[in-house]
C-alpha cells in the first residue's frame, strides 16, 4: 500500500514517521519547497517551542473548538516528548509549559525529524507541487504540471496561509475543496496589531512586561500579561499574540489598554516616585530605572507634565503620572496581515471529518492534519502540538489497513 503526503512541514513529517511504522507501506512525501520543515525553522523566533505541556487543558479554537480533543488524547504533550527523545531531541520545559529543543535551536528538531525520515519506506520529493487530486476506482492520483503519483491513501498536510513568505499557501484548501470540503472564513492569529498612535516609532524595538487588555466599544475583549514589544508599526510580541485572534475584526472602536507595572498598585507605584522626587532630576527621568528608557520619557510625555524638574510637581501630578503608566490607550486599526501571521485561524471544516482518524467522511481514503483544518492554538506551543497530535493520528490510521 502507498501512502501519498502533500507537505513535509511538522504535521506531514509527523504523519510520514507514524504510517512509515508499518514497514508494508510505502510511504511518498511530496513537498513543494525545496527542503522540509521551512516554517518549522522559524518558529518560536528560531528556537521551536515544540509544544506545551498544558496543552490538554484547552486553549484549541475553531468552530468546533472540542474536534481536536480526540488527537491530543490519544498523542497527548508526554507523549510526543517521548516520542522526540526516541528521536534523539532532547527538551528542556520552562515553568509556563512551554517546551524547546536544549539547544534552542529550531533546527535540532528539524533535523531529528529529517533523519528520521531517512527509511526505506519513506520516499522524499521536494519541489513538486501537487495541483490536483483525482480519485481514482482503487487510490488517487496526485499531479503537477511535469508529472503524477499513484497512491492508495492521502494525507494532506499542506499547512496554512499564514507565513506565505516562508510556504504558506491556499493549496490544502483548494485541493480538499475540489474533493467537495468548503472551508471557514481565514485570517491571522498570533500577528502583530497596528495601532494608530504616531508616538509607536519613537518606542520601535522597546520590551516592557505588561498586562494588556484589548478593548472593543470600551467592552473588554481579551486581556493576558506578558512581554510587550513595540514595532514601528504597532504592537507585538508574546502577550499581543497571546490575545490577537479575532482582534480588529468586525465593527467597533479597537485598542489596547497597557499596565506598564502590573505587580505594582498604583498606591505602590506613587509612594515610590514621591521618594524619587527628593532628587529633583528633570522630569523626563522620573521613571529611569523602572521601566526602559524612551518607555518612562514616552509615559512622562504622554502625561502632559514636561519641561520641568521633579521636585516642583504636586501629588496630583504623581498621580497623574502613575495613571498613564497603569492605564495607557493605545487605538488600534487592524492585524498586520497574513504574511506576518504566525498561524491561520479558520480552515477546511472539521465537521466532514472523523476526529479519532482524521479521514474524510466525504471521500473515504482522504485525510487532513494540521494547519489545514479549522484548528488553531493559542500562542506558547500549541499549534505545534496539533501538528505532532493530528499527524501521527492520520498517519497511523492512513497506514493500518492493507489495500
Amino acid at each position: 500500500m502507498k501512502i501519498g503526503i502533500i507537505g513535509a512541514g511538522a504535521s506531514g513529517m509527523a504523519a510520514a514517521l507514524a504510517a512509515a511504522e508499518n514497514p508494508e507501506v510505502e510511504v511518498l512525501v511530496l513537498e513543494r519547497q525545496s527542503r522540509v520543515g521551512r516554517k518549522l525553522l522559524a518558529t518560536g523566533n528560531g528556537r521551536c517551542n515544540l509544544t506545551n505541556l498544558h496543552a490538554l487543558e484547552g486553549g484549541y479554537h475553531g468552530e468546533s473548538p472540542d474536534f481536536s480533543k480526540e488527537a491530543l488524547t490519544r498523542f497527548s504533550p508526554e507523549e510526543t516528548l517521548a516520542w522526540f527523545r526516541s528521536l534523539g531531541l532532547y527538551t528542556v520545559a520552562e515553568p509556563s509549559g512551554r517546551v524547546y529543543p536544549y539547544s534552542d535551536q529550531a533546527n535540532s528538531v528539524v533535523d531529528v525529524l529529517r533523519l528520521a525520515m531517512d527509511k526505506p519506506n519513506i520516499t522524499l520529493v521536494t519541489g513538486f507541487t501537487v495541483e490536483k487530486i483525482r480519485r481514482e476506482p482503487e487510490g488517487f492520483t496526485l499531479s503537477s504540471r511535469e508529472d503524477s503519483y499513484f497512491c492508495d491513501k492521502v494525507i494532506v498536510a499542506c499547512g496554512g496561509l499564514a507565513g506565505s513568505k516562508l510556504g504558506g499557501t491556499m493549496s490544502g484548501y483548494q485541493l480538499l475543496g475540489k474533493l467537495g470540503h468548503r472551508s471557514t472564513r481565514l485570517r491571522p492569529a498570533l500577528v502583530q496589531i497596528k495601532c494608530g498612535w504616531g508616538g509607536i516609532v519613537g518606542l520601535k524595538g522597546v520590551r516592557a512586561n505588561c498586562h494588556v487588555k484589548i478593548l472593543r466599544d470600551e467592552a473588554l475583549f481579551a486581556q493576558s500579561t506578558g512581554e510587550l514589544q513595540f514595532t514601528e508599526m504597532g504592537l507585538s510580541g508574546p502577550v499581543i499574540f497571546e490575545i490577537s485572534r479575532d482582534v480588529c475584526f468586525g465593527k467597533g472602536d479597537w485598542e489596547a489598554r497597557l499596565d506598564f507595572l502590573p505587580e505594582m498598585s498604583q498606591e505602590e507605584l506613587e509612594e515610590m516616585l514621591l521618594e524619587r522626587q527628593q532628587r529633583n532630576f528633570p522630569m523626563e527621568e522620573l521613571l529611569t530605572g523602572i521601566l526602559h528608557n524612551r518607555l518612562g520619557r514616552v509615559l512622562t510625555k504622554a502625561a502632559g507634565i514636561g519641561g520641568r524638574q521633579a521636585g516642583e510637581l504636586t501629588r496630583e501630578e504623581i498621580a497623574q503620572v502613575c495613571r498613564t503608566v497603569k492605564d495607557f490607550d493605545i487605538p488600534l486599526t487592524e492585524p498586520l496581515g497574513m504574511d506576518s501571521a504566525q498561524v491561520t485561524a479558520g480552515g477546511v471544516l472539521t465537521e466532514n471529518f472523523d476526529p479519532q482518524t482524521l479521514e474524510s467522511c466525504l471521500v473515504p481514503g482522504l485525510y487532513a492534519c494540521g494547519e489545514v483544518l479549522d484548528v488553531d492554538g493559542d500562542c506558547g506551543g500549541y499549534n505545534l502540538q496539533w501538528a505532532w497530535s493530528s499527524g501521527r493520528t492520520a498517519g497511523l490510521h492512513a497506514g493500518k489497513e492493507s489495500v
